[in-house]
């Protein structure tokens, strides 16, 4: 989604809360980002302090942000491309930028 929408107005950022201690660690993070072909910002949150704001409590959790800053979409859980749910959330997030220009 991000390399498709992104000429449309879509950002993509990714945020890392660890579950174990090697997650804390920059260097491993940053190995798997490129490991896995992430070409978003991923911001490592080390003391779980964004988690808390956003009332997260499961891994992963993926929020959709307007550009007034308001959570528009929330899904708990992973999101496989030509799934039910990552249809759901294209069309959503096809529809909020729609509404954003």
């Amino acid at each position: 989604m991000d390399r498709r929408f992104r000429d449309r107005g879509l950002r993509v950022v990714g945020l890392h809360a660890p579950e174990w201690d090697t997650e804390k660690d920059l260097d491993n993070v940053r190995r798997e980002v490129r490991t896995l072909g992430v070409s978003y910002p991923v911001v490592l949150d080390n003391d779980l302090k964004m988690w808390d704001a956003l009332g997260t409590h499961y891994w992963p959790t993926l929020y959709v942000v307007d550009r007034s800053g308001r959570i528009r979409y929330s899904h708990i859980g992973e999101v496989h491309e030509r799934t039910p749910a990552a249809l759901e959330l294209e069309r959503f997030v096809s529809g909020l930028l729609a509404e954003a220009s």
